[in-house]
């Protein structure tokens, strides 16, 4: 996707677009506005927004000629609203991008696609800030676009919304198209066994009684500058082999919720609890000390540091650990050997751990936090959109180890929005809605949708 936007040149190779008459020409590769003026637009899965100003500057970004004398302000909005009423997306237009949910800022990214009258519009990942029934809106307005002449290319790791929504599919397997067919003719197994290249090991969650609460929180109020980082009056308890998944619209407070658990947010009022002790002024070096490991949404500005190696990142939590310093020295030869054993454990693949860990592809970063804290054996895992960009194969194996750890004893706060990872491995649902948790009373999940939107409680 990223040749066919022109930020990669190919080794080899052509890519051919038809014109507006359908006549095919080549694309002149590596040249993004090259892209742009063939119609093609792209919606990555990690953001390329400008968060200091606001939603309609960023739509409108790039699109104007560089010497007019004025903007056409009036013009651009009465483009973009023709564009929300007939794609159904909405966003709030004035506000400062940074201020947006993550759902909204994926709604501006594809508003700014279709305002450059995209004809061909990519969509990395596209529901993973939605809810169920928001979803099935979103491909419902898709597929009206579809009718009046746009193509989409979707990628997806959900087989259930694939299977639902598209015309065909192609699977790609290492960088090498391994199948294609149509939609039709497809079932969720035949395209499994293409993505993993076997048949995928279904993760079963075996029923264990809890135990103790490993983590209290008692009125916990967080006061954030927007909704996803507020919480309101929180009470939570997880107890030891249990799973508790957070299920809700992205920008509901999840954010507040993870910063309060990994030690990055101090409480405004309310109490936090590891293991029966309170947690006085939560900092990062203390929730790791209580037996907390964290698996940050954003993995590349808040799981790694990205200059120093793989194999020092996979140790930056453990320094006081006597085999990874000894008397203020860094044990290199022992920090390379681990290293070098949990990048085979875990299959992290890239240029070698002793690489800058910022050259590994998103998924492999996330592979590296993974082996970083499940070789601690924390007492609470927060595991925060834990399977985000992964295949079907490692997202199987990151559920095989969050529910190994819960055997072990450990709790999990499993915060996800696909609603399907939390409904085939949390023991109990709590929904975030406007910062406040209700907890759900089943697994099902056109009613977990429903409270998720805020229309059932």
């Amino acid at each position: 996707m990223n040749m066919l936007f022109g930020h990669y040149l190919p080794d080899a190779g052509t890519i051919d677009v038809a014109d507006e008459a359908g006549r095919m020409h080549p694309l002149q590769l590596g040249h993004p506005q090259a892209a742009l003026r063939a119609g093609i637009g792209m919606v990555h899965q990690h953001f390329t927004l400008a968060e200091n100003i606001s939603a309609l500057n960023n739509i409108t970004l790039g699109s104007e000629p560089l010497l007019a004398l004025r903007r056409d302000r009036q013009g651009a909005l009465r483009k973009i609203e023709s564009i929300i009423e007939k794609s159904g997306l909405s966003a709030p237009l004035r506000t400062p991008v940074g201020r947006l949910s993550v759902g909204e800022r994926q709604r501006v990214e594809i508003l700014k696609a279709l305002y450059r009258d995209a004809r061909i519009l990519v969509l990395d990942e596209p529901t993973a800030v939605l809810t169920p029934q928001e979803a099935d809106a979103l491909f419902d307005n898709i597929k009206a676009m579809t009718a009046e002449g746009l193509s989409v290319i979707f990628i997806s790791h959900k087989l259930r919304e694939v299977l639902a929504f598209s015309d065909r599919i192609a699977v790609l397997r290492h960088g090498v198209k391994v199948g294609e067919m149509a939609t039709a003719d497809a079932d969720e197994k035949a395209i499994a066994r293409l993505m993993v290249g076997a048949d995928t090991p279904k993760v079963a969650r075996k029923d264990i009684t809890a135990g103790a609460p490993v983590m209290q929180l008692r009125g916990v109020s967080v006061a954030g500058n927007s909704k996803r980082d507020t919480l309101r009056s929180v009470d939570m308890q997880v107890h030891a082999h249990e799973v508790v998944g957070i299920a809700g619209i992205s920008g509901n407070g999840q954010n507040a919720l993870a910063r309060v658990i990994s030690g990055l947010a101090i409480p405004a009022a309310g109490s936090v609890q590891i293991d029966g002790h309170d947690v006085l002024r939560p900092s990062p070096g203390k929730m790791i000390s209580a037996g907390v490991g964290r698996i940050p949404e954003d993995r590349h500005r808040e799981g790694i540091v990205g200059a120093m190696s793989v194999a020092e990142n996979m140790v930056i939590e453990r320094l006081d650990d006597p085999n990874v310093q000894s008397r203020g020295l860094l044990r290199r030869d022992a920090i390379q050997a681990n290293a070098e054993k949990l990048a085979k454990d875990y299959d992290v693949r890239g240029p070698g751990v002793s690489a800058p860990s910022r050259l590994l592809s998103g998924g492999n970063i996330q592979k590296l936090i993974l082996a970083r804290i499940f070789e601690r054996g924390p007492r609470l895992i927060l595991a925060n959109q834990p399977t985000r960009g992964l295949d079907m194969g490692a997202a199987a194996d990151v559920g095989r180890r969050l529910l190994e750890a819960r055997e072990r004893g450990a709790g999990v706060v499993l915060i996800s929005e696909d609603l399907d990872e939390i409904l085939g491995l949390a023991d109990r649902i709590v929904v975030i809605r406007d910062g406040s948790l209700v907890e759900a009373n089943s697994h099902d999940r056109e009613e977990i949708g429903l409270m998720m939107a805020g229309v059932a409680a």
